[in-house]
């Protein structure tokens, strides 16, 4: 299980928001890659959310997106614990 934290203004960042301006949603592109990606290679997932995670200015460690993109790949379900400050 993963772990965040984020500034309550960045909020939209990380979730879809359709009152929002910010163009990348994490959680949009997220589940776009799972319905896409469901099981390939993490190797291949990998970059994909780093890209995501990186358009979003989101700051998810490595660790972290190993566990979403192994998540991705064998379709398990993936939490996300987000604290908002």
């Amino acid at each position: 299980m993963g772990e965040i934290s984020i500034e309550r203004q960045h909020l939209d960042h990380l979730l879809a928001d359709s009152a929002s301006t910010y163009g990348a949603p994490y959680q949009r592109a997220f589940a776009e890659l799972a319905a896409a990606r469901r099981g390939r290679p993490v190797a291949e997932i990998l970059p994909l959310l780093r890209r995501a995670a990186d358009d979003a200015l989101l700051g998810f460690t490595d660790a972290d997106l190993r566990e979403q993109a192994q998540a991705i790949s064998t379709g398990e379900p993936y939490v996300l614990r987000v604290t908002v400050a």
